[in-house]
C-alpha cells in the first residue's frame, strides 16, 4: 500500500468517525422510548383483567374450604351459580358431573377477569402509590358495592324473569356473598401493585 493509498483510506476513516459520532449525537437528543404521557388506561386494564384470575381464585378456594367445614358440596357456590344459565337444572344431582362444574369455574374465573378491571382501575385512579391499608379500605367499598348492585339490585329481579327462580340470591347467604366479594378485593388491593405501570428506560451503552 502506497503513501497515498493509506493516506486516502485514513482520511475515510476520519470522516467515517466524524459521521459515526454525528449520529450518536442524535440518538442521544431524540427518546426512541414511548412513554405514556397521562393515565395509561389500556395496559391497567389489562393488568386489572389479569388479576381478576387470581382474586376470583382465591374466593373460590375460600368458598371451597368454606363448604367442606359446614359438609357441604366443595363446589356449592359453582353449582347454584350455573343456575343463571342452566336455572334449577344447576342444582339436580346430574350436573355434579366433572366438566359442568368445570365449565362453572371457568366462567366463575371469567366473571372475576371481567371485574378486575374496574377495581384496578379504581385502585390506580383513586389511590396511586397509597399504603396497603388504604387500598384494603378502598377495595372493601368496591367489593360491597359489586356484592348489593350484583345480588340485590340486578339477579334479584333478572334471574326470575329468564329463568322461573331466585336461587342465586335466596341459596347463597348473604355473608357468604360478601365475604366472597370482600376476599376479592382484597386480594386486588394486594396485587395491585404489581400491575403498577413503570415506563421501560433502556440504559445507556457504555463508551
Amino acid at each position: 500500500m502506497d503513501q497515498d493509498d493509506r493516506a486516502s483510506k485514513l482520511e475515510e476513516l476520519a470522516r467515517l468517525r466524524e459521521r459515526a459520532a454525528e449520529l450518536e449525537s442524535e440518538l442521544a437528543t431524540v427518546s426512541s422510548t414511548w412513554k405514556a404521557d397521562e393515565y395509561y388506561l389500556a395496559y391497567h386494564a389489562t393488568t386489572g383483567f389479569m388479576m381478576g384470575a387470581v382474586a376470583a381464585a382465591a374466593s373460590l378456594l375460600l368458598n371451597i374450604i368454606g363448604s367442606l367445614l359446614v359438609n357441604q358440596h366443595p363446589l356449592e357456590l359453582i353449582r347454584v351459580y350455573l343456575t343463571f344459565p342452566l336455572g334449577e337444572r344447576a342444582l339436580s344431582p346430574e350436573i355434579d358431573s366433572g366438566i359442568m362444574l368445570a365449565v362453572g369455574c371457568c366462567l366463575y374465573l371469567g366473571t372475576g377477569m371481567l371485574l378486575g378491571i374496574p377495581f384496578q382501575i379504581a385502585l390506580t385512579r383513586l389511590v396511586p402509590g397509597r399504603p396497603l391499608i388504604a387500598r384494603l379500605v378502598m377495595a372493601s367499598v368496591l367489593g360491597m358495592l359489586v356484592w348489593v348492585v350484583n345480588f340485590y339490585f340486578i339477579l334479584s329481579w333478572l334471574q326470575p324473569q329468564l329463568f322461573g327462580g331466585n336461587w342465586i340470591v335466596e341459596r347463597i347467604p348473604w355473608y357468604v356473598g360478601a365475604l366472597t366479594h370482600l376476599v376479592f378485593g382484597w386480594t386486588m388491593a394486594l396485587l395491585q401493585p404489581l400491575g403498577r405501570y413503570v415506563p421501560y428506560s433502556p440504559q445507556s451503552e457504555s463508551k
